[in-house]
């Protein structure tokens, strides 16, 4: 009863605040302050909070390609209905929702809907029905009467590295989500891209529920395996989405179990796995099912939140410009344009500092690697151990079936511990710089602009999308995982059949592979620095733009409006969002 209370008090304080919100964007005299565009995001906005309240309650997952996101689908559902195997080029938006009877749709982008069955959606099929389709597939909407559908919608979205052609549509999936999975695979180290997309696209939205899905846990071979890739993935979760449930499971085990289909054998981990599973949907019946109503309450204050910073944040910004008379304005937009090309010159003389530091980082990563390629020798020779009876401790068998996977799995760890044990120093120099250069600028930190409130991020579909320009920077390239030079050595390793072959070829090629690492290391270290630079330079042209835009309006304002009346309107809309403020306040943690 105190839960449905607190709902209707919730869904009341949201009503309240879209209304005080909307009769300040509404407000002839605000709105031409505020700039046209400004208010058309703001209203584009305003129909996304609307559309969050009235559609039912979203668990979206997401995760990159091949990392079993449909297999968990089907696992939670307990039937075979997520399409999984597709490749990037048929590979569709899902939505699965409650339905007395099961029917699948295509939805084009032409606005057609074209009846399916679920054998349409497999791999083979759907190639074949996309080329007689008048229109590319927006996504497929699958009705079923699953109970836990009854009480949520699910939406298995394409895998993160094959988004060129989906980006805008799944990141409103992401804007309008209640709640995310993220699936991970432990075969798969978390590579710098998935924590980038973490961090850029999914920590910003604040989701009172996220998950990180470790699956496939059942591929690992002995519980040190699991526990060592569960305290990679938590220390890594921790970082970037602090709360986050992290859960090692198994999709396609649990399933298998559900549908009482042959399982693989246990290798020891197994009743590991299936706890988690268990423990992951315990966690989604009581921290979601049943809280679904207060997380979405919460989920749309948090947008209103974030709409009513952005208004406030601009009328501040124009409020102050707008007190000063018009010579005052025409001497602080010159000061600026000096002070900007100052900074600019600040920028390029910190380059060279960012540039030696650096260095220094690849340097010491470096010498870790030779350090540790003289340790790795010496493992590689105790793979030919004997005993005291004079026996191989290792059987040619077990060589043959896990010394590729040992060598790879030790220099790639070695090669990925070395960057990111720079990853927090290069953050905290960025970070510096940002700080030192907001000075000059008079803010607190450039580097807050990347986390302000902004509606452009929110929509994550404006031209301009600063999500990209600025947070989007990567600082680190593509070959953070393993070194891609050495990778055709490797190959070579693979291919022998014979222990001897396996052993002697990767002794006869260890300089080789030592060489190429630390070619690769200066590679990505130098990548980086182009990065970390890019980063800086963005949040700087950023920032500038944004205060460059409040002179200009302000300029304008002054020349065309009778100053008493536009500093009277600036102060009666500040004023107008006392109310909201108070109630978003009240009803959102700080």
């Amino acid at each position: 009863m105190k839960d449905n209370e607190n709902v209707m008090a919730a869904d009341e304080n949201i009503s309240t605040v879209r209304e005080q919100l909307s009769e300040i964007i509404e407000d002839d005299k605000i709105a031409e302050i505020l700039g046209r565009e400004c208010v058309e995001q703001l209203k584009e906005f305003r129909a996304l909070v609307d559309k969050r309240r009235e559609e039912p309650f979203t668990l979206v997952i997401l995760g990159d390609f091949k990392r079993g996101k449909s297999t968990i689908i089907n696992a939670l559902l307990g039937k075979k209905i997520a399409p999984i195997n597709v490749t990037p080029e048929t590979y569709t938006i899902n939505e699965i929702s409650f339905g007395h009877t099961q029917t699948v749709e295509a939805i084009l982008e032409n606005g057609q809907r074209v009846p399916l069955v679920l054998e349409d959606i497999t791999r083979e099929n759907l190639e074949k029905r996309m080329k007689l389709f008048p229109a590319k597939i927006s996504c497929v909407q699958i009705k079923d009467n699953a109970p836990i559908l009854k009480n949520i919608r699910i939406v298995d979205t394409p895998g993160l590295s094959d988004l060129e052609s989906l980006d805008k549509q799944v990141q409103d999936y992401i804007v309008n989500a209640d709640a995310i999975m993220y699936a991970a695979s432990c075969l798969l180290p978390f590579s710098e891209s998935e924590q980038v997309f973490l961090a850029t696209h999914v920590s910003p939205q604040r989701f009172g529920m996220l998950y990180v899905l470790v699956n496939m846990i059942d591929a690992l071979n002995t519980m040190a395996d699991v526990n060592k890739i569960m305290r990679r993935f938590r220390g890594i979760s921790e970082r970037i989405v602090p709360n986050a449930f992290v859960y090692g499971i198994s999709g396609g085990d649990e399933l298998k179990r559900k549908l009482g289909e042959e399982r693989p054998a246990d290798k020891g981990t197994r009743e590991f796995y299936e706890t988690q599973f268990f423990q992951f949907e315990l966690s989604l019946n009581r921290d979601i099912i049943m809280q679904k109503d207060v997380i979405r309450s919460k989920r749309v204050l948090t947008m209103l939140d974030r709409m009513h910073a952005e208004i406030s944040s601009r009328l501040r910004m124009i409020s102050d410009m707008a007190e000063m008379d018009k010579q005052l304005l025409e001497d602080k937009a010159k000061e600026f344009e000096q002070q900007c090309d100052e900074l600019a010159a600040e920028l390029e003389k910190r380059k060279p500092v960012l540039h030696l530091s650096i260095l220094e980082m690849q340097q010491e990563a470096e010498t870790w690697m030779y350090e540790f390629f003289a340790k790795l020798r010496t493992s590689i020779l105790e793979c030919r151990a004997k005993d005291d009876m004079g026996e191989d401790i290792y059987s040619p068998e077990d060589i043959e079936k896990y010394f590729y996977s040992f060598l790879m799995e030790k220099v790639g760890e070695a090669y990925r511990t070395c960057i990111e044990c720079h990853r927090d120093a290069i953050t905290e120099l960025t970070d510096k710089m940002s700080r030192e250069m907001a000075s000059a600028l008079g803010i607190t930190n450039v580097a807050e602009v990347s986390k302000a409130p902004s509606v452009d991020r929110l929509m994550m579909s404006a031209n301009k999308n600063v999500t990209r320009s600025v947070m989007g920077v990567k600082l680190f390239g593509t070959s953070e995982n393993f070194s891609p030079a050495a990778m055709s050595t490797f190959s070579l390793i693979m291919k022998k059949k014979k222990q001897t072959d396996i052993i002697d070829i990767a002794l006869e090629n260890y300089d080789e592979i030592r060489i190429n690492i630390v070619k690769d290391i200066k590679t990505v270290y130098q990548d980086l620095e182009v990065k970390a630079i890019s980063r800086l330079e963005s949040l700087y042209k950023y920032q500038v733009e944004l205060s460059r835009n409040a002179i200009d309006q302000a300029k304008e304002m002054v020349d065309n409006e009778d100053k008493s009346e536009l500093l009277e309107t600036l102060a009666d809309a500040l004023k107008r969002l006392e109310a909201p403020k108070k109630i978003l306040d009240a009803n959102l943690p700080a």
